[in-house]
Formats: structure tokens, sequence, C-alpha cells
């Protein structure tokens, strides 16, 4: 394929991707009303129970444009959230051509695994929000009232999304990792100890509440996604070394390959 065929391709996949999320950014636009009472209802959660402690909490809206903005920023948000199965199609598409049929299965293998993984920890996080606006929210001190903008409220809703989302794609990247042979099952069982401690530090700054249990209870799941991402390694290296040693293949770099001595027909030829 020449560059030109490139460039033309890569103009179709982009105007596909812009397209789907266009169409559907229309679709947030028409609803709306019912997709900003989902983003708020963490929110207003929060405020309740900020309410009975007797700090007030309120969104508000400074701007004689912001409301327009906020209808733009959530119909263009949800548009690529819906449309993210068809840009990731076209990506996906437009970079196998150029790889190896192993790298193909690879890569398919990681966006299969990674964006069920990653809307998992997106919706974790959604249920999770109120207790985190909880704790941020509860230093202020008596006498303050909180009046936050709404698109700043929006931004760490996505913010938090995102962080919760790519903290349980983790364990598919070490699994492709492993399979395209970069890392081996024992390197990772070498590093337990690290991978313990980043996933409790990671629990403890997604869940700032001082709580330990509630950073338990992230962080134990993001902790057996590990363990299976390690079984899944230990069994493609143990399924790789059995197809070498079959294969004659299992020797180092500084070792001699076994020479077979068995006398052949071909020598009783010869002498």
């Amino acid at each position: 394929m020449t560059l030109v065929e490139h460039l033309r391709e890569l103009r179709s996949r982009i105007a596909w991707a812009a397209g789907s999320i266009l169409l559907l950014s229309a679709v947030g636009w028409i609803y709306y009303a019912q997709i900003v009472d989902f983003i708020l209802r963490p929110f207003k959660a929060a405020a309740a129970e900020l309410a009975r402690q007797g700090k007030p909490t309120i969104l508000s809206l400074t701007g004689v444009a912001d409301g327009f903005n906020l209808k733009l920023q959530v119909a263009l948000s949800a548009g690529v959230i819906l449309a993210s199965p068809i840009w990731l199609y076209q990506i996906f598409r437009f970079i196998t051509p150029g790889l190896h049929r192993n790298e193909k299965r690879w890569a398919a293998t990681f966006v299969a695994g990674a964006l069920p993984l990653f809307l998992t920890g997106a919706a974790t996080a959604y249920l999770v929000l109120p207790r985190l606006l909880g704790a941020f929210l509860g230093f202020t001190p008596e006498g303050v009232n909180n009046i936050i903008s709404v698109d700043k409220y929006v931004g760490f809703l996505l913010q938090i999304m995102v962080v919760f989302g790519l903290g349980c794609i983790a364990p598919v990247v070490i699994v492709v990792l492993n399979a395209a042979g970069i890392l081996s099952a024992q390197r990772f069982a070498s590093w337990w100890r690290w991978v313990i401690v980043f996933t409790l530090i990671f629990a403890a700054v997604a869940t700032p509440t001082g709580d330990p249990i509630n950073m338990l209870l992230f962080a134990l799941p993001l902790l057996l996604l590990m363990l299976v991402a390690f079984a899944i390694c230990w069994n493609t290296d143990r399924r790789r070394a059995k197809r070498a040693k079959s294969e004659g293949l299992d020797v180092g770099d500084d070792e001699i390959s076994p020479l077979d001595l068995t006398p052949s027909g071909l020598d009783d030829d010869i002498t």
C-alpha cells in the first residue's frame, strides 16, 4: 500500500470516527436532561449528607454562556463515550495491516479485555463518588458554604472515572506484555512486593476517605486481577517452555545444543 493510499485510509477512518461521535453527540444533546440528572446523582447524595452535618453545598453557573457550554460539554462527552466501540474499531483496523499475525492477536486480546475492564472501573468510580465527594467537601470549615462550578464537578467526575478505569486495565497490559515475550511470569512474581505497595497507594489515592476499609474494598479486587494476570502469564510461559523443549529450542545462549549421536543408515552405507 502506497503512502497516498495510507493517507486516504486514515482520512476515511477519521471521517467514520468523527461522524459517529457527532451523530451520537446529537443523541446526547437530545437526552441532555436525563444525562445531567445521571451525572448529578452522586453530588446530590453527597450534598444531602453534608447538609445534615451543617455544611451546605450547591452547584453553580456563574457565566452568561455557561449553561450552553455545559450542554455542549455533556453532549460531546456522551458522544465520545457512546461512540467508543466505533472509533476504537477504526483505530484497530487502521493499525492491524502493519502488524504480524501474532501481533494482531495480541492487539485484539488487549482491546477485547481492556474495554470491559475500563468500563467496570469507571462504573465503580461512579458508585463510590458520593463517598469521595463527602471526604473532600468534609474538610469545609464551619460557617463556610461550598459553591462549586458545575464544569469543575463534571471534570472531577471524568477524572476519577478515568483513573479507576486505567487501574483496572493494568492486568490486561501485563498479560499482553507476557504474550509478546517482554515480561515473564517469573519476573512479574519477583515484583510482588512492589505490586502490593503500588496497588495500595493507588487505592489510597483513588479513595481518599481516610477509611482503610474503603481502601481495601478497592485494592482487593485489583490484587485479585493481578493474581489472575499472573496465573495467565505462568500458564503461557509453561506452554511456551513445553513447546520449545519439544522442538529442541530450550537451550541458553551460552549452552551447546545437544547432538544426536545415534548411528543412522547413512553411516552404515559409508562404512
